[in-house]
């Protein structure tokens, strides 16, 4: 895992954007399961030589006196309420929407989420533009079989603006039991006007690798998430699909929100020499962090196809990226998401915790795809035509090109 040397192990994560994968996991958030660090308060002062620029909190305790004295319903608001208002109006000034202040109990109720049985609609989702969008549905969810794609934006959940929730409280209004409903209102980009949708929750269960042999000796691979169990579970496919000496390899990574970018790296080391640089980490005032591949390759001389599509984030950017940019194989499909930065986890001593934006991520060849994603080697776009059909156009020009090499 690529960690941070301060405090005690911060958990580096790459995210298919900071976003709550509703009913299943946080990317985004999508922060997988991982060690956080606990620290305890510390104490910050400026002097007058400091390299900060010159504060003078006299007004913040100008303001905070006035509301204390003179605000007509004085147990309004408790002095923790403040502190932490406070705290997430700081954060919330960055304007970045993968970095986020969660109070004690936001910060309980989201790991409660996901340590239990994870309920609801099955889909990631970050904010642009101030807007509630939703990146990717996931396979077979009550997201997908309702009709969410994505770039949808969540207008209003049951009769109220997302616009004026904070993230998590939208999260949270989404999430919910099995079986029960949430109705959203949804704006999309080609439709005049909005149209609501009402999606029954369920349980979300996501394999994370999963492997189909097609006819002449094509293999199929679909990794889903970059997650704790997706190395050995493609590793095992891949052992397995070497002793029948494949003709080609399809990796499917559309609507793959990313992960662990240690475990993207992971498995380009299936798929490259070893040694070879895989992703670049940059950070502020540190030198460039080179990761590379590592092992031994059993999927060298295997042609390879990876499908994308404007779902695929993150990680599921790193090896299309990095795929491409040691052509190794085609990438085919549309243009990716655009997500290329870290997020680090640090949980504080009263429960409260902060998800930031601490690095940003570059492909093997040093393509900054920040908000402009991974434009593929072939374009194939999927037509309503074929939604309708049930016709999958971008996997059958994948098994085409394979079948004709």
């Amino acid at each position: 895992m690529y960690r941070s040397r301060t405090y005690h192990y911060f958990v580096y994560i790459i995210v298919a954007i900071f976003s709550f994968i509703l009913g299943w996991q946080a990317t985004s958030m999508g922060f997988l399961d991982g060690e956080e660090s606990v620290i305890e308060y510390e104490k910050i002062e400026f002097e007058e030589d400091s390299t900060e620029e010159s504060i003078d909190l006299d007004l913040f305790w100008t303001v905070w006196g006035e509301l204390n004295n003179h605000y007509v319903d004085d147990e309004a608001v408790t002095v923790e309420d403040k502190v932490y208002g406070a705290i997430k109006g700081m954060v919330n000034s960055y304007d970045d929407p993968y970095t986020i202040f969660m109070t004690p109990e936001e910060s309980e109720k989201f790991s409660a989420n996901l340590e239990g049985t994870l309920e609801g609609i099955g889909a990631e989702l970050t904010v642009e533009d101030h807007n509630l969008v939703i990146v990717s549905p996931l396979r077979d969810s009550p997201a997908e079989k309702a009709g969410l794609l994505p770039g949808d934006i969540v207008f209003m959940i049951d009769g109220k603006l997302a616009s004026e929730m904070t993230l998590f409280d939208a999260i949270m209004k989404i999430r919910g039991e099995k079986g029960t409903t949430v109705n959203l209102s949804i704006i999309r980009e080609d439709l005049s006007e909005p149209f609501d949708v009402s999606i029954v929750r369920d349980s979300i269960s996501i394999e994370s690798v999963t492997v189909e042999k097609l006819d002449n000796n094509i293999v199929y691979l679909s990794v889903n998430q970059f997650n704790d169990k997706t190395n050995e579970e493609f590793g095992n496919a891949i052992s397995e699909m070497i002793l029948d000496e494949p003709k080609g390899l399809i990796v499917d990574l559309r609507f793959n929100g990313g992960g662990y970018l240690d475990i993207a790296v992971e498995l380009l080391s299936y798929m490259l020499p070893s040694d070879n640089k895989a992703v670049i980490i940059k950070q502020r005032e540190k030198e460039d962090n080179v990761m590379y591949t590592n092992g031994k390759p059993k999927l060298l001389n295997v042609p390879l196809v990876v499908l994308v599509n404007e779902g695929s984030a993150s990680a599921s950017e790193i090896v299309a990226g990095t795929i491409q940019d040691h052509e190794r194989g085609i990438v085919m499909g549309v243009q990716t998401f655009g997500k290329g930065t870290v997020q680090e986890v640090t949980s504080f001593i009263d429960g409260s915790s902060l998800r930031m934006t601490v690095a940003k991520w570059f492909t093997a060849n040093g393509r900054d795809i920040d908000q402009v994603g991974i434009i593929p080697d072939i374009a194939v776009e999927i037509t309503d035509e074929d939604v309708e059909n049930e016709y999958d156009s971008q996997k059958e020009a994948a098994i085409e090109y394979l079948e004709n090499l």
